[in-house]
């Protein structure tokens, strides 16, 4: 069981994992079933692959033990799962006490009705970046952004794609996004550091999205301008988060905090937001995250039991062969977890499974983890905001009621197309890594801490 070994047989349980969640997600797809990729539990396909690790690797069945449980306990999975706890908690009773509509509301109250597709992409970056979750702003604003098209005249392709490009915009970038989270925690860095990385490549393709918007979204038929119903106060747990998170507080103190205002305010100014109600969205935040803590948790178990059976080595050897240096190795390990991704139909998934693989391309090569981390967000968000049979299209498509199609919306995507250009340019033409300059990465004091 020596971590030097190079076998490909120690990649072949996480191999059965994918093939079992693509699998199933195919299958049920060709039966007609609705979200098809997402009626497998991820935990119980990631199951599988752990017996049949047990069943093929060789030692006895207390080594193997061992390993899967030193990989389960790993600080960075544990960190990672806790985490995902209090963003859960952190979400559900901020949208309880009505932060979630009280922020779409006070957007659209103040975007001039002339700029409503740029407007719908502003909204849905912000709900994502304060949520932590893309599926959640497309849910809030999908109703919102079809019927906003038909009193408008906009395309609603267009509206459609704008909508699911801030909300991928937000998640990319969100502190307490699950995504952010796998991506700093498997790579060890700080969320606002990455956040000040990722933000340099997000920020220009945002912009210029933004201007796209404008100039091709306006409106047929100026819809007169409404004030729609909201109070500013139960936003405030979002920017608390927000800013104590770039500040950087740790993350566990920012959730509490956040959580803990979330519940007061609710307390204070909504009239059936009870303490047991409070009580009560915490634990449905925490039942929310259940299927990606497990799967954080397992994964981690099996990841170590893969590379101590050689997977990891194997899959780094042959990955090397085409890894000439830093620039190659970010695009190795950008096109891994996008293939990924589209396996697997969701981004958290790949990057939960390319992460230790990633860690040690990016060890070996010297590759900043910071700008790894961004590659590793930037290029599964990217995937995930693309693939028809993603949680986020199927919903989008799923409020048109049949009007339009994913072939109507993905000329649109302008969002991820601009983000991935820019990503890719980013490797080659650094302009995204003044902070990455300013403050670089000392890979001895990381080699003596270890």
């Amino acid at each position: 069981m020596s971590q030097e070994k190079s076998s490909f047989r120690g990649l072949v349980p996480f191999l059965v994992f994918i093939l079992v969640y693509l699998g199933t997600g195919c299958y049920l797809q060709f039966k007609g079933t609705e979200m098809a990729f997402y009626q497998l539990p991820s935990p119980v396909a990631i199951f599988v692959g752990i017996i049949v690790a047990f069943l093929i690797f060789k030692g006895s069945f207390n080594e193997k033990f061992d390993s899967f449980l030193k990989g389960c306990g790993n600080e960075d999975i544990l960190i990672m799962c806790i985490v995902y706890l209090l963003a859960g908690a952190f979400a559900q009773v901020a949208s309880a006490m009505g932060g979630v509509d009280s922020a779409v509301n006070f957007g659209l109250t103040f975007i001039p009705p002339q700029y409503i597709a740029a407007g719908i992409f502003i909204i849905a970056g912000f709900i994502s970046t304060a949520t932590g979750t893309s599926v959640g702003a497309i849910v809030s604003l999908g109703p919102i952004g079809v019927g906003l098209a038909e009193k408008s005249g906009v395309s609603l392709g267009l509206v459609l794609a704008a909508l699911i490009g801030g909300a991928i915009f937000g998640d990319n970038l969100s502190v307490i996004s699950d995504t952010t989270i796998a991506a700093t925690r498997t790579q060890g860095v700080e969320m606002r550091d990455k956040f000040r990385v990722n933000l340099m490549v997000a920020a220009p393709a945002a912009i210029i999205t933004i201007i796209l918007l404008v100039v091709f979204g306006k409106p047929a038929t100026i819809i007169p301008p409404e004030v729609y119903d909201y109070s500013f106060i139960k936003i405030l747990p979002y920017i608390l988060v927000l800013g104590l998170s770039l500040a950087g507080i740790n993350v566990f103190l920012v959730l509490t905090v956040g959580v803990l205002s979330a519940g007061a305010i609710g307390l204070c100014v909504v009239p059936d937001f009870t303490l047991l109600g409070f009580s009560s969205n915490i634990y449905k935040g925490f039942e929310k995250m259940i299927e990606i803590f497990l799967l954080s948790l397992l994964t981690g178990g099996l990841a170590e039991m893969v590379k101590r059976a050689g997977g990891i080595n194997w899959l780094i050897s042959k990955i090397q062969t085409m890894i000439k240096g830093k620039k190659s190795a970010l695009i190795g390990i950008g096109t891994l977890v996008g293939l990924i991704d589209m396996a697997v139909a969701n981004n958290t998934v790949a990057i939960i499974i390319n992460g230790p693989i990633a860690k040690n391309i990016s060890n070996k090569f010297k590759v900043d983890p910071r700008k790894t981390a961004t590659i590793l967000d930037i290029f599964s968000c990217v995937a995930q905001g693309i693939i028809p049979y993603g949680a986020q299209m199927l919903i989008l498509i799923g409020f048109a009621n049949g009007a339009v199609t994913f072939f109507d919306v993905l000329p649109y995507l302008w969002y991820q197309g601009l983000l991935f250009v820019l990503a890719i340019i980013s490797i080659f033409v650094p302009f995204a890594d003044y902070y990455i300059n300013k403050y670089p990465w000392n890979f001895e004091e990381e080699k003596e801490n270890k």
